[in-house]
């Protein structure tokens, strides 16, 4: 599975690919609030066929018009929008905040990058592009790069007085469920929906069937084993669920000692204590045990599959920006 900005930008090249010119518009600065992150792309192709966006509906028009001309001349365009500007409600953001998007033609050179950058994404490699805003040639940072510092952010940077838009591109968020339980059945579904590709690993054939899901990549077999063979990265989540310790223990050893960005298990705390008993005897370290999200989920009152279902997601994209929560006393304030 591919995030929702490498679909776009495999569309590009798709288009390409087949003789389209094409242009590629991408977020590189937001200034208060904006309805599109830094990186967010819209690709156009000749014709005026568009794909993406860089807004809310708000400047895509202005946008592709601009992808036009930069499609026939080759010339880049940086162009800023704002709810401030003198023609704000034909072509403004009516959040109230202010964009700036750069236009590139999608040339040789870049299409070669492109492709390179795709091929990583496939092998789910994370990487960070440079393109200079002045003059000069994108490239891949790589290690001992100038810009290495950078590598992993998203924005625009200046590096020994040229300007430069960092674009940090990770892999498709990945989520492994440790147990095909009722549970499981609600979240593989909406964890797909929210980007999130799927895969749920038990070995009881009964329950990993296809049937109860319809949708998700099926591993029935031990968790220690197919969890090496699947690879756990930092964009990857882990949810045990099985209440079964010959089951979830082995996938929770696995899971601390990898990078993953979340580790959740279900049980009650008297559960997880016992649970942690067992880890801590097996050798797993304190630190790691500390990185159990247990009880599982976000503590909104969830009640019945679905419901918990809704509050695992939503720690685990909670977990995934690295967003604390608003407080309840700042919600009181500003109500």
């Amino acid at each position: 599975m591919a995030t929702e900005d490498t679909k776009i930008l495999l569309q590009a090249q798709l288009w390409r690919r087949t003789g389209r010119r094409v242009a590629i518009a991408t977020v590189i600065e937001t200034f208060g609030s904006a309805p599109r992150p830094v990186g967010a792309h819209l690709v156009v192709d000749e014709t005026g066929a568009f794909v993406g966006s860089v807004s809310a509906g708000c400047v895509e028009n202005d946008v592709i018009v601009a992808a036009l001309d930069v499609i026939a001349d080759g010339v880049a365009q940086r162009l800023e929008f704002g709810v401030a500007d003198e023609t704000a409600w034909r072509v403004g953001l009516s959040c109230g905040g202010r964009i700036c998007v750069l236009v590139q033609k999608l040339d040789d050179a870049a299409a070669e990058l492109l492709d390179v950058s795709l091929r990583m994404s496939t092998e789910r490699r994370a990487h960070t592009i440079a393109t200079p805003l002045d003059n000069g040639v994108a490239r891949v940072i790589e290690t001992g790069d100038p810009l290495a510092a950078f590598a992993g952010w998203s924005g625009v940077a200046t590096h020994e007085a040229q300007r430069w838009f960092i674009e940090g591109r990770e892999p498709a968020p990945r989520l492994v469920i440790i147990g095909a339980v009722h549970v499981a059945q609600s979240l593989a579904p909406m964890a797909q929906i929210a980007g999130f590709e799927t895969i749920i690993v038990d070995p009881r054939i009964a329950y990993a069937t296809a049937d109860r899901f319809p949708d998700a990549r099926l591993e029935p077999r031990w968790p220690q084993e197919a969890l090496t063979d699947i690879g756990l990265d930092p964009c990857t989540a882990i949810v045990v669920l099985t209440h079964d310790p010959k089951i979830d223990d082995p996938a929770l050893r696995t899971a601390l000692a990898s990078p993953c960005f979340y580790v959740g298990a279900l049980g009650s705390r008297a559960t997880h204590g016992r649970r942690v008993e067992r880890l801590a005897a097996s050798g797993v370290s304190r630190d790691a045990l500390m990185r159990i999200r247990a009880p599982v989920g976000l503590d909104i009152g969830a009640l019945g599959p679905a419901e918990i279902a809704v509050s695992i997601l939503g720690e685990m994209i909670l977990a995934r920006k690295r967003k604390p929560l608003r407080s309840s006393a700042a919600v009181k304030e500003v109500a």
